[in-house]
């Protein structure tokens, strides 16, 4: 099979891809990946093999931008232009987000509309539950489809040949095509993540047996390819499951472990003195270091949550600008103890000053393996270990399958086998994925364990910078810029007995606590300004009204929209409309104020007080109801705008099903109409999220 692969920003439609692309071989395919960005190594133009495509989504339903340019490509072209493309297609998404999919949508949807054949249905796997829900299932019915998609092309073909050039040929439904339904795969419409595709043909020569025994355990020999079942029998000792022991039926049950995924880098470390005391990223042409020139903590000390609101010295940087709206990147080491921790874990303290020195394995298996390009040459194995690898992350299941090879208890062992297996899905998301566990977490579980570094630079993605939305506009502080944000806590769980910090907020908390401190010079951030965020900005018509949601720091950017807004009127008063609020400026017009309390006993009994003319509104999304005749005049008649900034997991979609409520009660229209409407205000972009995870 040959195979096209288009990536994501995060990384995980690549991931993906390269899993297929190794899996292939077991079903004596073989697989080319290719980039959709990268048009010079596939043609789909003249491709008769089937197509397998892997496609995310950004966070506001966009694609991701090594997908921009083939969805803008494919959306020119004719009526028919691909009606000899056979083809799959699984989108990556986020149910916490709007515009769930969509890339994947819109590339399924143009291709269809330029005649391209779907041999097998559509999966939407959804990272706010797990990717592996619908990943595992989706992943497991693709071979046999397209085997029978490449037994209608053979016979298309043959048909075609014995037909004679002059004669047309009708195409007709193969029945050798199952009809697919799987479970939990959402055949509707759906959002996060990046793209690829993979284009399939059949190999000549099937992969031969011994190529493929070496992708599983040597313990797992009879079965049959890509799988193993694995038998034991575990004691009952435990009144629980737990991280490091299961019960019945899983404990008894035999699994279905996934291939072993290939190795495929040689490291090795050098003692050396010329090795790069490199502090920082490595990109450093793109990066700033600013002073933190003010800090304040928003909470009182025995609040639930810790805000701070940090003041970042632009002065140094006049290249460095931005808009109310626009956000920047942070970037933040990994924890001092935890690279230290994980140095002792690994056996390397000893050599942490050693350059790390990375090739390619000259026998391995993995189709377009390289070596990480986040990982610079000539670095030492401490630099490795603080800028290079997310160390934080949670183990994928694919990771965890690989620690099963570096594992010598056989309690320990097929724990390990469980976690990674098709029946193990849901005590990997309940103890692992769910309580984001890194890897630390999860090595200090599973004691026998000794994975080689090798593993962990091929299974850790790269340290991610973390985003920030301004809260302050350049016109009320020039050179300056404000962000606030909430220190994010992990809570303690039985393989993390002390709970942690997120790993930036905390760091940033550690920069100035206490407050009054600032750091010095080697500590200050780097920053770098991402793109401009040319939708998430107030109206430039001042005599527009907009309505702002922000729960917690969710109100970060409005302080910035709302400083700009009082700024422009300052400098040209007569331009728009007396309005009374932000203070006495009349900046804003309308201030509804909600306070949400933390006792879990007064919830239920709050519950229907919240909309009740008497008691105060307690979350965002009630003050919408409350003030819905005015919400729907602003976006409805007056052709307003609505902004919603904050949590996506809860607050985006209560706001969501409140605007909903709204329009359908004040419209007099029922539920379809209502989300058509909302649909139209999205399509105008005047319902506009600034929304994370």
């Amino acid at each position: 099979m040959h195979g096209k692969l288009g990536t994501s920003e995060k990384g995980q439609a690549e991931s993906i891809a390269e899993g297929i692309a190794d899996e292939a071989e077991e079903h004596g395919l073989v697989a080319e990946l290719s980039c959709l960005n990268q048009n010079e190594k596939y043609n789909l133009e003249k491709e008769k093999d089937p197509v397998v495509f892997i496609v995310s989504t950004t966070g506001d339903g966009e694609p991701p931008d090594n997908a921009l340019q083939f969805v803008k490509s494919i959306k020119k072209k004719t009526s028919d232009h691909y009606k000899h493309l056979c083809y799959a297609l699984l989108a990556l998404g986020d149910t916490n987000y709007a515009n769930f999919c969509n890339c994947g949508k819109t590339i399924e949807r143009s291709l269809q509309e330029l005649g391209a054949k779907q041999f097998y249905a559509t999966g939407y796997a959804d990272d706010g539950v797990g990717l592996e829900v619908v990943l595992d299932p989706w992943i497991e019915g693709l071979w046999k489809a397209i085997n029978g998609a490449l037994s209608k092309m053979a016979s298309d073909r043959t048909d075609y040949s014995n037909a004679g050039a002059g004669d047309s040929i009708k195409e007709t439904p193969d029945s050798s095509i199952p009809d697919v339904q799987l479970n939990l795969l959402r055949i509707t419409d759906q959002k996060d993540c990046g793209s690829t595709g993979a284009s399939v043909s059949k190999c000549a020569t099937a992969a031969s047996a011994s190529a493929v025994s070496d992708l599983r355990p040597a313990a797992f020999p009879s079965q049959p390819l890509g799988t193993a079942s694995v038998s034991a029998a575990v004691p009952h000792v435990t009144l629980a499951a737990s991280l490091t022991h299961s019960l019945p039926p899983l404990s008894e049950s035999s699994l279905n472990v996934p291939a072993l995924p290939p190795p495929y880098l040689d490291v090795t470390l050098k003692e050396a003195d010329t090795v790069q005391q490199i502090v920082g990223p490595s990109n450093k042409e793109t990066l700033h270091e600013v002073p933190i020139s003010r800090a304040l903590q928003l909470t009182r000390g025995d609040s639930v949550k810790t805000s701070l609101l940090l003041e970042l010295d632009l002065a140094a940087h006049p290249n460095l600008t931005y808009q109310p709206g626009d956000s920047f990147d942070v970037f933040c080491p990994n924890k001092d103890s935890e690279v230290e921790e994980m140095l002792h874990r690994l056996g390397l303290y000893e050599q942490r000053n050693h350059s790390v020195h990375i090739s390619l394995l000259k026998d391995t298996k993995k189709k377009g393996a390289q070596v990480p390009a986040h990982v610079p040459p000539n670095i030492s194995l401490l630099y490795l270990l603080t800028w290079c690898l997310e160390i934080r992350s949670v183990p994928k299941k694919a990771f965890v399958r690989a620690l099963v090879e570096h594992t010598e208890g056989g309690v320990q062992r097929r724990r390990l086998q469980e976690l990674c297996s098709k029946q193990g899905t849901a005590d990997y998301n309940l103890h692992v994925r769910d309580q984001s566990l890194c890897l630390m977490e999860v090595l200090s579980a599973f004691t026998s364990c000794s994975p080689p570094l090798s593993l962990l630079i091929e299974h850790l993605p790269k340290l991610q910078p973390r985003p920030y939305s301004a809260a302050s506009s350049w016109l009320r502080y020039p050179g300056r810029l404000h962000f606030v944000f909430n220190v994010v806590e992990f809570p303690a769980c039985i393989a993390r007995p002390a709970g942690r910090r997120g790993l930036c907020t905390g760091w940033l908390f550690d920069l100035v606590h206490p407050v009054a401190v600032f750091p010095e010079k080697a500590a200050w951030p780097q920053v770098m300004r991402t793109l401009p965020n040319s939708l998430f900005r107030p109206p430039s018509d001042q005599s527009v009204p907009f309505i702002m949601i922000g729960p917690g720091t969710g109100v970060a950017p409005f302080i910035g929209f709302l400083q700009q807004r009082e700024m422009e009127r300052k400098e040209n008063p007569d331009a728009i409309e007396e309005l009374e609020g932000f203070v006495s400026s009349g900046a804003l017009s309308h201030l509804k104020v909600c306070f949400s309390r933390d006792d879990p006993e007064e919830e239920e009994e709050e519950a229907e007080e919240a909309f009740t003319s008497a008691a105060s509104p307690r979350y965002v999304q009630h003050n919408l109801l409350r003030n819905r005749k005015h919400v729907t005049d602003i976006l409805l008649k007056q052709k307003g705008f609505l902004y919603v900034c904050g949590d996506a997991k809860n607050m985006a979609k209560d706001v969501n099903d409140a605007l909903l409520e709204a329009i359908r009660a004040e419209l007099q229209v029922d539920q379809l109409d209502a989300m058509k409407t909302v649909a139209l205000l999205r399509e105008e972009k005047r319902y506009l999220q600034d929304i994370w995870g």
